[in-house]
């Protein structure tokens, strides 16, 4: 065997602060060999992060780090920062999560590439410069010779990715460190950016770290897992093994919690119940005991060791390359312990609201012919219109009682957009928003309106920048109460009532939003959005920021007050996967306007449209031999300005259909709009050819 690129021994990192000494990392152990990939998943707060950049050498001065990281056969502890600068950005690079705060604003790409390149190969300028724009078009930007001089706030935000992996990989390093590096973009950017991770893997030879929270991408790009849990690993295996014969409590939960793409199945999700535990002052026994449900006295005794566990596939031995910290590991197998489920799944409620047809049900919310534009303007003084943006271009939709309606497409394709302009009850020229029956152009007055608002509310995608950190949560709550004129007393009563509605202790009502977790914070903005008995609820992105064991029990809880209030729901999320899981209906959104629109299922299992088959194919899944073995299909070429409002298709320059087409039939589509057509209510599409 080969010597590893990367070699970690009971790495340890403390903090100190106000409340004692924060163990973030507790002995983290494993090796790394060229060209493999090695996927770190946990929570927030698992020590992730802390474990990467005690690897790179980027912690604060306060932080003390123990154990040893040899790379390439040299120990990194206790070297000096210069030291360390001649490794970082040479032999080892770091692809980190927000691609903006990675680069210097002040400076172009080119010039931050030029450094790299330079600094650490001694490159001339002139060799510099035609090597970034290799890198560039490398990595997948169009007319690098040019763009090389942009500024980064002149890059969308996964061009802006693919500029820092082009940095990470210039130098050909041993080691690419990649923490969340898809975290906020949309997922057909998060499949280019694997992709690019793969090609810069294959280019430089490089190890790969990737740090991530979605096991969807851990199943797409990882050879090996490290699950971490409380500073410390829980459970190790090469991929493959880990996803089929996963041991360890932990990492069961945190594969049940996520919903998946590939299922039709409405079946309620497994959250992880309560949160992790706080780093200072570790009680004994195993950290993760006090949300385990198999836990039993043993367990708060000793905190377990990371040992070999017996393999289901070789029956009776043991393989050393996978590991669990779980002292009831013996008896588990696929998922059960003596025959029940490690997790046991929830049951949510059914009313005879679920069991009524849709076409019977009443109308909350009806759209017809929604159009936003923004004038485009130029001029510092005197300004003019030179254009108009078309944001939102005639979408017509319903919405019934019980149902959750999905709106999901790339940034820049009108969602957001949408939900504001219902929300802003926006009376339309040449269309009509109705709320209940009710119709905005109808409302005469300011207390028309504010009565209708009742029946409309919102739940936020940041649950901390929601809610007023000067509130208390119980006024937070009461707030929309008070507002419609309820007196104190009723109003406290409600809180309460719409506390425990939620999962949450009445007796916090007295705390404020900074005391709880995100989960916990989402769960108060849901609280609030409920406190005026709303007839539908709109959701911008409500699970986004969520860990996914958080996630699910979001999820759960959103579908149960579905069943016991008869809310509607309009669901706006870049994450498909929770879309199948918690949507009835789905509409596909692009520039401004459906492409594709009907029942989540016939959307899901059957796409249509091109735009649609992209979406979906770009979902990773949590089981690599299904991720891996599906065909995927990128997306290449610009998107049109949403300031032309010409005939034709508007994903032409994108559409991989089109390229098949003969001539006449690609005039057609550079021509004609197409208009949704199919089964009416059901499954239509907006493409010529499908």
């Amino acid at each position: 065997m080969t010597a590893p690129v990367l070699s970690v021994r009971d790495l340890q990192v403390t903090f100190p602060s106000e409340a004692g000494r924060v163990d973030a990392v507790r002995g983290v152990s494993f090796d790394l060999e060229a060209g493999r990939t090695l996927g770190i998943v946990g929570e927030s707060g698992s020590g992730k992060s802390v474990t990467s950049l005690a690897i790179m050498g980027l912690l604060a001065d306060t932080a003390h780090v123990e154990g040893s990281v040899r790379f390439d056969g040299k120990e990194l502890i206790g070297l000096t920062d210069q030291q360390m600068s001649r490794i970082r950005g040479n032999g080892m690079s770091m692809v980190f999560q927000d691609p903006l705060t990675s680069l210097t604003p002040v400076f172009t790409v080119g010039d931050q590439l030029v450094e790299a390149l330079t600094i650490h190969k001694g490159m001339s300028k002139r060799q510099a410069w035609a090597r970034a724009i290799e890198l560039l078009e490398l990595v997948g930007i169009p007319n690098a010779s040019k763009r090389v001089k942009s500024f980064p706030h002149e890059f969308s935000g996964g061009m802006r990715q693919r500029v820092v992996i082009a940095i990470a990989m210039a130098n050909d390093p041993k080691l690419i460190i990649a923490d969340e590096p898809t975290t906020a973009l949309d997922v057909t950017i998060q499949a280019q950016i694997l992709d690019l991770l793969r090609t810069a893997q294959r280019e430089t030879g490089a190890a790969v770290v990737m740090i991530t929270h979605d096991m969807g991408v851990v199943a797409n790009i990882a050879d090996d897992v490290l699950v971490m849990y409380a500073g410390k690993p829980v459970e190790q295996a090469p991929v493959g093994e880990l996803f089929a014969h996963t041991r360890m409590p932990y990492s069961i939960g945190l594969l049940a919690a996520i919903p998946r793409v590939d299922k039709s199945e409405k079946t309620p999700l497994v959250p992880i119940k309560g949160n992790p535990p706080s780093l200072v002052e570790l009680p004994k026994g195993c950290p993760f005991a006090p949300r385990c449900p198999i836990a039993i006295d043993a367990c708060r005794e000793a905190e377990p060791e990371l040992l070999p566990v017996p393999s289901l596939v070789e029956a009776g031995t043991h393989v050393a390359d996978h590991k669990a910290a779980c002292i009831r590991v013996a008896g588990i197998e696929d998922g059960l312990i003596d025959g029940e489920p490690v997790f046991p799944v929830p049951e949510i409620p059914e009313s005879k609201l679920t069991r009524t047809p849709r076409e019977e049900r009443p109308i909350t919310l009806e759209v017809k012919n929604l159009r936003k534009e923004f004038p485009l303007l130029k001029g510092a003084f005197l300004k003019r219109r030179v254009g108009t943006v078309y944001a939102v271009n005639g979408l017509d939709f319903d919405v019934r009682q019980g149902e959750t309606m999905a709106i999901v497409g790339e940034s820049g394709s009108g969602k957001t957009t949408t939900l504001l302009e219902i929300m802003d009850l926006a009376k339309q020229q040449h269309g009509d928003i109705k709320i209940g029956g009710v119709s905005v152009a109808d409302l005469k007055s300011r207390s028309a309106e504010r009565k209708l608002r009742r029946d409309l509310q919102i739940v936020f995608q940041d649950p901390m920048g929601a809610l007023d950190p000067r509130m208390t949560v119980g006024d937070v709550i009461a707030e929309p109460l008070r507002t419609i004129g309820m007196k104190t007393d009723p109003a406290g009563r409600r809180v309460d009532e719409l506390m425990e509605l939620v999962g949450l202790n009445p007796d916090h009502a007295d705390r404020f939003p900074a005391a709880f977790s995100g989960g916990q914070r989402q769960r108060i903005g849901i609280a609030r959005a409920l406190a005026s008995e709303p007839k539908i609820v709109v959701l911008d992105e409500p699970v986004s920021a969520l860990d996914v064991s958080i996630q699910a029990g979001v999820i759960n809880l959103l579908d149960e007050l579905k069943v016991k209030l008869g809310l509607s729901y309009l669901f706006v999320a870049h994450d498909l996967s929770v879309v199948r899981h918690i949507a009835d209906r789905v509409a596909v959104m692009y520039l401004g306007s459906f492409v594709e629109y009907g029942d989540v299922d016939a959307v899901f299992d059957n796409p249509q449209h091109p735009y649609t088959e992209a979406l979906l194919s770009a979902i990773p899944i949590p089981d690599p031999v299904a991720e891996r073995g599906r065909e995927r299909i990128v997306l290449t070429g610009d998107l049109p300005s949403p300031t032309d409002d010409s005939p034709g298709c508007k994903f032409v320059s994108r559409c991989p259909l089109y390229q098949t087409l003969d001539d006449a039939r690609k005039a057609r589509c550079e021509t004609e709009t197409p208009a949704l057509t199919g089964a009416e209510g059901v499954h239509t599409n907006a493409c010529h050819w499908r």
